[in-house]
């Protein structure tokens, strides 16, 4: 039997919650398939950690996560700790130094959701998002000085290698070139940043030529949010920036119903560390507790993680089990305008996992 060791990290608010469901389906669909098992760790750290000991995690942290085969990562961030606190000393504090570079957030309308994009239906809003995930705007390179005086002055740079916008490229157009339209378009901002966006542009180009069976366009960050908006069957995969891209993967899962449905992937695509799978949604502190959270995101990311440790068939059935589930206004959650709990959410993706005899 196939052993796979996932690190559970539930973080903050209702990343427990979540996470706990998500554990739950991945269980039923351990036991359902039979030829695999999950050894699951769980590390508890987080905000309350935090408030505890000082810090996100523990010093070596990171390194006590090499071992795992993946993470599943519930969410980070609480109204009384700075953001920049709780971001830089957890998630980014693993995904940096395990290079978990690629970013992937597939964004499309599951079964018996509505967008709110002039009720567009499924076909026309099939996307997947590439985010680099390992410099840029988020490189963690600046400071302030003069603090509290007039002349304070702070500055973030962002930084952008050769090396790194090359990877990020040709892994978005490895991607697209898998999927049925082969498209793939580029986002940057290089009226306005004439350096490092630019770079992204001459990558771009540059890259394309390795991939000839794939149309590719490029589009600038603003136009882009009008072009999901107003042509949305126009896109399928798409790359930009660190920041634009978590802009816009925001975007997009509002447009296909709800911040509660969607999943991402935080890969290292050579292996060489483990990658990590997050809801997008974060801690959502406004309802924790109440036990109305979306799983559906978690399930999905599970989906995403049981793709990436090579469990297809069993990733298939979780992936049809949720959209059974979605087809049923009675099992929407508050966020999707329902009245449903996370445990009846829950309860009925098990069921179907269990009557899947496909």
């Amino acid at each position: 039997m196939r052993i796979h060791k996932i690190a559970a990290i539930p973080g903050d608010g209702i990343g427990p919650e979540v996470i706990a469901a998500g554990l739950e389906a991945l269980e039923t669909c351990a036991q359902r398939d039979g030829g695999f098992a999950l050894k699951i760790e769980h590390f508890d750290w987080g905000s309350d950690y935090y408030k505890r000991y000082g810090v996100m995690m523990p010093d070596g942290g990171t390194d006590k996560l090499r071992p795992f085969d993946a993470i599943y990562f519930g969410a980070v961030g609480a109204p009384d700790i700075p953001d920049h606190i709780t971001l830089w000393g957890l998630r980014l504090a693993i995904c940096q130094p395990l290079d978990q570079y690629a970013n992937v957030r597939p964004t499309r309308i599951l079964p018996g959701i509505t967008s709110p994009l002039r009720h567009v239906t499924g076909p026309e809003l099939d996307w997947v998002i590439v985010r680099e995930n390992s410099e840029g705007e988020y490189a963690g390179v600046g400071g302030r000085v003069h603090k509290g005086l007039p002349e304070e002055v702070a500055t973030d740079v962002a930084i952008f290698t050769r090396s790194g916008v090359t990877r990020i490229i040709r892994f978005a157009f490895e991607l697209a070139r898998s999927r049925p339209r082969k498209l793939l378009t580029v986002v940057t901002k290089s009226n306005a940043q004439r350096h490092g966006m630019v770079m992204w542009d001459d990558m771009a180009a540059e890259v394309a030529r390795e991939f000839p069976d794939v149309t590719w366009d490029k589009m600038l960050v603003d136009s882009m949010t009008m072009r999901m908006t107003l042509r949305p069957e126009t896109l399928d995969t798409i790359v930009a920036t660190n920041l634009h891209a978590d802009i816009l993967s925001d975007l997009a899962a509002a447009l296909a119903g709800s911040l509660g449905i969607a999943p991402t992937a935080n890969l290292n695509p050579e292996r060489k560390t483990p990658s990590m799978f997050e809801p997008i949604h974060g801690s959502a502190f406004d309802i924790t507790g109440k036990g109305i959270a979306n799983p559906v995101g978690a399930f999905w990311t599970g989906v995403m993680m049981l793709e990436h440790l090579g469990e297809k068939a069993a990733a298939a059935r979780l992936m049809k089990a949720v959209e059974r589930v979605t087809a049923d206004p009675a099992l929407h959650t508050p966020d999707l305008g329902g009245k449903a709990t996370t445990r009846q959410v829950t309860d009925a993706v098990k069921r179907a996992l269990e009557g899947d005899n496909s």
